[in-house]
Protein backbone atom coordinates (compact mmCIF):
# COMPACT_ATOMS: atom_id res chain seq x y z
CA UNK A 1 0.00 0.00 0.00
CA UNK A 2 0.94 3.14 -0.73
CA UNK A 3 0.37 6.44 0.99
CA UNK A 4 -0.34 9.65 -1.51
CA UNK A 5 0.64 13.01 0.61
CA UNK A 6 -1.38 15.28 -1.31
CA UNK A 7 1.32 16.73 -3.40
CA UNK A 8 0.53 17.99 -7.06
CA UNK A 9 2.47 17.76 -9.76
CA UNK A 10 3.88 21.02 -11.60
CA UNK A 11 5.11 21.30 -14.33
CA UNK A 12 8.77 22.03 -15.52
CA UNK A 13 7.57 25.40 -17.17
CA UNK A 14 5.88 26.23 -14.07
CA UNK A 15 8.76 25.21 -11.82
CA UNK A 16 11.17 28.12 -12.57
CA UNK A 17 8.34 31.06 -12.54
CA UNK A 18 7.47 30.07 -8.85
CA UNK A 19 10.53 29.25 -7.61
CA UNK A 20 11.68 32.51 -8.48
CA UNK A 21 12.64 35.71 -6.05
CA UNK A 22 10.83 38.54 -6.56
CA UNK A 23 13.05 41.64 -6.58
CA UNK A 24 12.91 43.54 -3.43
CA UNK A 25 12.61 47.26 -3.61
CA UNK A 26 14.53 49.17 -1.27
CA UNK A 27 13.06 51.65 0.64
CA UNK A 28 12.15 54.73 -1.09
CA UNK A 29 11.45 57.98 -0.06
CA UNK A 30 14.92 59.56 1.91
CA UNK A 31 16.39 62.48 0.97
CA UNK A 32 19.40 64.42 0.73
CA UNK A 33 18.45 67.59 2.95
CA UNK A 34 20.27 68.32 6.10
CA UNK A 35 18.73 66.40 9.11
CA UNK A 36 18.67 68.05 12.74
CA UNK A 37 17.30 66.52 15.76
CA UNK A 38 17.52 68.47 19.05
CA UNK A 39 18.96 66.97 22.08
CA UNK A 40 22.03 66.79 23.86
CA UNK A 41 24.02 64.62 26.80
CA UNK A 42 26.69 64.66 28.45
CA UNK A 43 27.62 60.77 28.15
CA UNK A 44 30.32 60.03 25.85
CA UNK A 45 31.17 58.21 22.65
CA UNK A 46 33.00 55.42 22.43
CA UNK A 47 32.19 53.67 18.99
CA UNK A 48 32.24 54.47 15.62
CA UNK A 49 31.33 51.57 13.19
CA UNK A 50 29.56 50.72 9.87
CA UNK A 51 28.08 48.05 8.00
CA UNK A 52 26.75 47.25 4.68
CA UNK A 53 23.12 46.33 3.77
CA UNK A 54 21.50 45.30 0.38
CA UNK A 55 19.99 48.63 0.46
CA UNK A 56 22.48 50.93 2.20
CA UNK A 57 25.48 51.60 4.37
CA UNK A 58 25.37 52.44 8.14
CA UNK A 59 27.25 54.21 10.31
CA UNK A 60 26.43 53.94 14.03
CA UNK A 61 27.84 56.17 16.98
CA UNK A 62 27.54 54.93 19.96
CA UNK A 63 27.10 56.90 23.32
CA UNK A 64 26.40 53.93 26.19
CA UNK A 65 24.04 55.76 29.09
CA UNK A 66 22.37 58.15 26.90
CA UNK A 67 18.96 56.27 25.91
CA UNK A 68 17.39 57.85 23.26
CA UNK A 69 15.50 61.28 23.95
CA UNK A 70 18.92 62.89 24.72
CA UNK A 71 20.76 62.05 21.69
CA UNK A 72 20.92 64.88 19.15
CA UNK A 73 22.55 65.26 15.54
CA UNK A 74 22.96 67.42 12.82
CA UNK A 75 23.57 65.35 9.26
CA UNK A 76 24.01 67.29 5.91
CA UNK A 77 26.42 67.14 2.90
CA UNK A 78 28.96 70.22 2.68
CA UNK A 79 30.91 71.32 -0.30
CA UNK A 80 34.04 71.23 2.69
CA UNK A 81 34.57 69.96 5.67
CA UNK A 82 35.98 72.20 8.82
CA UNK A 83 36.99 71.27 12.15
CA UNK A 84 34.56 73.54 14.85
CA UNK A 85 37.14 75.28 17.07
CA UNK A 86 40.06 75.74 14.94
CA UNK A 87 38.20 75.93 10.97
CA UNK A 88 41.00 73.47 9.85
CA UNK A 89 39.44 72.02 6.80
CA UNK A 90 39.41 68.00 6.93
CA UNK A 91 40.09 66.33 3.88
CA UNK A 92 37.54 63.78 3.09
CA UNK A 93 37.58 60.88 -0.13
CA UNK A 94 34.33 60.58 -1.92
CA UNK A 95 32.24 62.61 -4.59
CA UNK A 96 30.81 63.87 -1.63
CA UNK A 97 30.79 64.73 2.26
CA UNK A 98 28.38 64.39 4.79
CA UNK A 99 29.31 66.30 8.11
CA UNK A 100 28.03 63.90 11.14
CA UNK A 101 27.46 65.72 14.54
CA UNK A 102 26.07 64.28 17.28
CA UNK A 103 25.66 66.59 20.10
CA UNK A 104 27.65 64.30 22.08
CA UNK A 105 31.12 64.65 23.99
CA UNK A 106 33.60 62.00 22.34
CA UNK A 107 35.53 62.63 25.74
CA UNK A 108 35.23 62.49 29.67
CA UNK A 109 33.36 65.76 30.54
CA UNK A 110 34.67 65.35 33.97
CA UNK A 111 38.61 64.39 33.20
CA UNK A 112 38.82 65.66 29.43
CA UNK A 113 40.27 61.98 28.30
CA UNK A 114 39.39 60.60 25.18
CA UNK A 115 36.29 58.08 25.13
CA UNK A 116 36.85 57.27 21.76
CA UNK A 117 40.55 56.88 20.45
CA UNK A 118 40.43 58.90 17.26
CA UNK A 119 42.70 62.17 16.00
CA UNK A 120 41.57 65.03 13.87
CA UNK A 121 41.60 64.35 10.80
CA UNK A 122 42.79 60.66 10.36
CA UNK A 123 40.63 57.92 9.49
CA UNK A 124 37.98 56.25 12.15
CA UNK A 125 39.14 53.70 14.20
CA UNK A 126 38.83 50.06 13.50
CA UNK A 127 36.62 51.05 10.24
CA UNK A 128 37.62 49.18 7.23
CA UNK A 129 35.12 50.70 4.10
CA UNK A 130 36.32 47.88 1.60
CA UNK A 131 34.15 46.53 -0.35
CA UNK A 132 31.23 48.83 0.33
CA UNK A 133 28.67 50.17 -2.31
CA UNK A 134 28.29 53.88 -0.83
CA UNK A 135 30.89 54.90 1.96
CA UNK A 136 34.80 55.64 0.31
CA UNK A 137 36.00 57.03 3.17
CA UNK A 138 35.01 58.15 7.14
CA UNK A 139 37.33 60.60 9.34
CA UNK A 140 37.19 61.61 12.59
CA UNK A 141 36.92 65.74 12.87
CA UNK A 142 36.84 66.31 16.45
CA UNK A 143 35.29 66.67 19.55
CA UNK A 144 34.78 70.60 20.87
CA UNK A 145 32.47 71.61 23.12
CA UNK A 146 29.96 68.70 23.66
CA UNK A 147 29.91 68.01 19.98
CA UNK A 148 31.99 65.15 18.09
CA UNK A 149 32.25 65.75 14.39
CA UNK A 150 32.71 63.22 11.69
CA UNK A 151 33.27 62.80 8.34
CA UNK A 152 31.63 60.52 6.04
CA UNK A 153 32.92 60.23 2.08
CA UNK A 154 30.51 58.99 -0.22
CA UNK A 155 30.76 57.82 -4.08
CA UNK A 156 28.08 60.42 -4.77
CA UNK A 157 25.20 62.84 -3.05
CA UNK A 158 22.60 59.69 -2.44
CA UNK A 159 19.41 59.74 -0.39
CA UNK A 160 19.69 59.02 3.71
CA UNK A 161 18.14 58.64 6.52
CA UNK A 162 18.99 59.44 10.61
CA UNK A 163 17.33 57.92 13.20
CA UNK A 164 18.23 57.39 17.05
CA UNK A 165 17.88 53.75 18.54
CA UNK A 166 18.49 53.25 22.38
CA UNK A 167 22.35 54.78 23.14
CA UNK A 168 23.09 55.13 19.08
CA UNK A 169 22.54 57.66 16.76
CA UNK A 170 22.22 55.31 12.53
CA UNK A 171 23.02 56.92 9.75
CA UNK A 172 21.77 55.26 6.59
CA UNK A 173 22.81 56.33 3.13
CA UNK A 174 21.35 54.68 -0.16
CA UNK A 175 23.57 53.04 -2.83
CA UNK A 176 20.78 54.92 -4.95
CA UNK A 177 18.18 56.85 -5.68
CA UNK A 178 15.66 54.67 -7.46
CA UNK A 179 15.54 52.15 -4.58
CA UNK A 180 16.56 49.39 -6.96
CA UNK A 181 18.90 47.03 -5.37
Amino acid sequence: MVATLGVAAVPASATSATTATPATACPTGWGSGAETRSAATTESVTNIRTGRHACFDRMVVDVPGAGTRELGYSVRYVSRLHQDGSGRPIAVGGGAVIEVRVAAPAYDPATGKPTYPAKAGQRLTGVNLTGYRTFRDARFVGSFEGDTQIGLGVRARLPFRVWVATDRVVVDVAHNWTGAR
